[in-house]
């Protein structure tokens, strides 16, 4: 068996090798199409493990015949990339296309670090094709995400599996001369997780296990769920519980479980997770999980992002515990959460509906005559803030969206919103 991983033995070289993605490299697409041209903006490639940034980028500098430069956010500093640039110098004349600068983990570039590409950048010295697995509008600033077009890439799907499983038996090298027979595939595709080098992991794994079996290679979901316990170690070498064990902190949270909330913090301190990853999906669940049951829930997860940020570790440890344990013993809601997801579900279901005259802008005099503003209240004016008054769409009048939940916070909103509306939105 050869010692190059199957993953890398099986990485596409070309666009049509490329599996995957349709929405970025199929038939007319916006990728395939800049790469077709030739009209290659900067980019940043944004999506979970294992879905094929570092290969799309691979792909797009070997088909553009570009000089093609890596850097690995986590091993650079400033000077490795002033040093990438200036070499980028030297390989951009006036009639070819700028150079490929491939910035792997570009969320873990520090501010200076990104200041220091932005001239290159600006200036088309190099073209940044970034890969991140953290969303860019937090984690790029601002003047570099400009420049950039930002491209999301999603899991795999089934199908996407499937047929890389099939060129994996039937291409490689190595596993087609075994005799391999797949009876079952939840197993395998369950434990990927949508990602395709993880897929090839645990392929090779399961393989490997029983490459000198006399009677042949045989895949289904008991024989992989056993090696992959077995072999947990080696299957998770390259740190890809990541998601796994933010989901169980998140779900331990939302499951008011404080224990096991500390628990799964605490396996992402000794992993050494990203600091600002954990802070800002305490701030999502704040919002989303526990909401309008204790808002007061928002505001520490938000002052906790920013006390992260401020202390580092170690001490910040503390700081993520005490908002982990605060979180979890909150009363849950996600009353607001499901209130949005209400009300743009009405807004597909019932299009661009025109907004009600008596609380449209009035700024001109024809606006005005036409009856934009017409009988507004204004609720100051009123006693108790409060005036009487129809602000949705006709079409809409007394629909509700949002639904207090059964916890003494929002029972509170209730009883306010019956004191106000009367029996309209009962």
């Amino acid at each position: 068996m050869s010692n190059i991983p199957l993953a890398e033995r099986l990485r596409p070289k070309k666009l049509d090798e490329f599996i995957g993605q349709l929405h970025l490299v199929g038939e007319g697409s916006v990728l395939r199409v800049m790469i077709e041209t030739g009209k290659l903006s900067s980019i940043i490639l944004w999506g979970p493990p294992g879905v094929g940034k570092t290969t799309l980028a691979r792909i797009i500098a070997n088909q553009l015949n570009r000089p093609f430069h890596v850097l690995s956010a986590i091993n650079s500093g400033v000077k490795d990339v002033r040093d990438i640039i200036e070499k980028a110098k030297s390989q951009h004349f006036f009639s070819h296309p700028s150079p490929i600068l491939f910035i792997d983990e570009i969320h873990r570039f520090s501010k200076s670090q990104q200041d220091s590409l932005l001239g290159a950048v600006e200036q088309g010295i190099v073209t940044l094709i970034g890969a991140t697995t953290e969303n860019p509008s937090f984690e790029v600033i601002s003047p570099l995400l400009s420049r950039c077009q930002v491209y999301l890439l999603k899991p795999l799907g089934k199908e996407e599996l499937e047929l890389l499983l099939q060129r994996a038996i039937n291409n490689d090298t190595d596993l087609k001369k075994l005799n391999i027979r797949v009876d079952e595939v939840d197993a395998l595709f369950r434990f990927s997780g949508g990602d395709a080098r993880k897929l090839l992991n645990i392929i090779e794994l399961v393989v490997g296990i029983q490459a000198n079996d006399e009677q042949g290679v045989v895949i289904n979901n008991a024989i992989v769920t056993k090696r992959l316990q077995e072999n947990l170690a080696l299957y998770d070498k390259t740190g890809e519980q990541h998601y796994d064990i933010i989901s169980a902190f998140i779900k331990s949270i939302r499951g008011s479980d404080p224990h096991a909330a500390v628990y799964w913090l605490a396996r992402m301190v000794e992993g050494g997770e990203d600091i600002k990853f954990i802070a800002r999906r305490m701030v999502i669940l704040a919002a989303e999980d526990i909401g309008l049951a204790n808002p007061n829930a928002l505001l520490l997860a938000t002052s906790t992002f920013q006390a992260v940020n401020l202390v580092g570790w170690p001490e910040s440890r503390i700081i993520l515990s005490e908002t982990a344990i605060y979180l979890a013993t909150s009363p849950k809601s996600n009353s607001a959460c499901a209130a949005i997801d209400n009300a743009q579900q009405l807004v597909k279901d019932t299009g661009d509906l025109p907004v009600p005259l008596n609380i449209r802008n009035a700024p001109t005099k024809l606006m005005k005559d036409l009856g934009y503003g017409k009988g507004y209240k204004y609720a100051h004016s009123y006693e108790g803030n409060f005036a009487d008054e129809e602000f949705m769409p006709k079409e809409l009048i007394g629909r509700k969206i949002y639904i207090p939940q059964e916890n003494p916070k929002e029972q509170e909103i209730l009883a306010r919103i019956q004191k106000l509306w009367g029996n309209k939105y009962t």
